[in-house]
């Protein structure tokens, strides 16, 4: 054990610098990112040493003098919603993105399931066209008319259509990822299940020669959309794999922890559905020419590579 005096003359620089960066908070107008991040990481250390010196000098003043000092940093620290949107960014930084590249086996698992999917609907509806009705459901079926793509477009309520595509993408992206709880089985099946639909309405309209049209009015939007359901159906694999085999630890214990990075997982997808949302509700039908919604369609995917290459954890 560190003798007290020791202790005290090793970390008073900390606990000092904490207060300094205390009053700094109280007499500015205008806080600025950096300075609330070092406020935070002073906290932190000070709150891990308050840890120690309870362990170890539980009846100490010095223990009660940290204990009311981390008490008013903590209090400074998240009063109102002074550091909220820095846990945000910092989420979107970091724990996401490093998160997304660690666990991007499963992701990619999750995009070759939908594919498989996607490439046997197309098939069998390219071998067999009234295999449609066995795909689709049979009412969207019924209501294809692969020669007025977008024909309605005029008449689409977007913030409606937008809102109710948002809220049914979420839904799917929940399933694939609540799904992880059935060892991923249910999870495997809507992948595959939702690639099939794809590639059936695929099918359709190249067989009638307006494939370019079709794929115009899916990929401006689909990109994000997609990746969005790619990472959550990946969550949803991840905790399967692991009650599967949960390693070293015991299976409860790995559960809970998978679950919470799962659950990280799915919360990053949020943005990305409400950017899909807004795509498939505004552009997909607005009357603008094809090529712009296939551009539209390439600056979603370059802008998607560059947030996770840039921000991607340097090993």
């Amino acid at each position: 054990m560190i003798e007290r005096k020791s202790f005290i003359k090793q970390n008073r620089a900390e606990w000092e610098q904490l207060e300094q960066r205390m009053r700094e908070m109280r007499q500015s107008r205008k806080l600025i990112p950096e300075q609330v991040e070092l406020f935070q990481q002073s906290y932190q250390r000070t709150a891990y040493l308050l840890s120690f010196s309870q362990t170890y000098y539980p009846q100490d003043e010095l223990t009660a003098y940290l204990n009311d000092l981390v008490s008013r940093a903590h209090h400074l620290l998240y009063r109102g919603q002074v550091t909220s949107w820095l846990q945000i960014k910092d989420f979107f930084n970091r724990v996401f993105v490093g998160l997304l590249w660690e666990q991007r086996g499963f992701v990619g698992c999750a995009a070759f399931l939908f594919i498989l999917g996607a490439l046997g609907g197309f098939a069998s509806v390219m071998m067999e066209p009234l295999n449609i009705y066995t795909i689709l459901p049979v009412d969207l079926a019924r209501g294809i008319d692969p020669g007025s793509l977008g024909g309605a477009a005029a008449e689409f309520n977007s913030p409606l259509i937008s809102a109710q595509i948002m809220t049914n993408n979420i839904q799917v992206a929940f399933y694939a990822f609540l799904g992880g709880i059935t060892l991923g089985l249910f999870t495997i099946y809507l992948l595959i299940e939702n690639g099939l639909l794809l590639g059936a309405l695929a099918a359709i309209y190249y067989q009638y020669g307006n494939a370019y049209d079709f794929w115009a009015f899916i990929i401006p939007h689909g990109v994000i959309e997609l990746t969005a359901i790619f990472i959550a159906g990946g969550a949803g694999l991840l905790m399967g794999y692991r009650i599967v085999v949960p390693g070293p630890y015991p299976r409860l214990q790995m559960l809970k922890h998978q679950a919470l990075r799962s659950v990280q997982l799915l919360l990053g997808t949020l943005p990305l559905f409400v950017i899909a949302g807004l795509i498939e509700g505004y552009i997909t039908p607005a009357p603008i020419a094809l090529e712009l919604k296939y551009l539209v369609a390439i600056i979603t995917a370059l802008g998607l590579f560059l947030y996770v290459f840039i921000k991607r954890p340097v090993q």
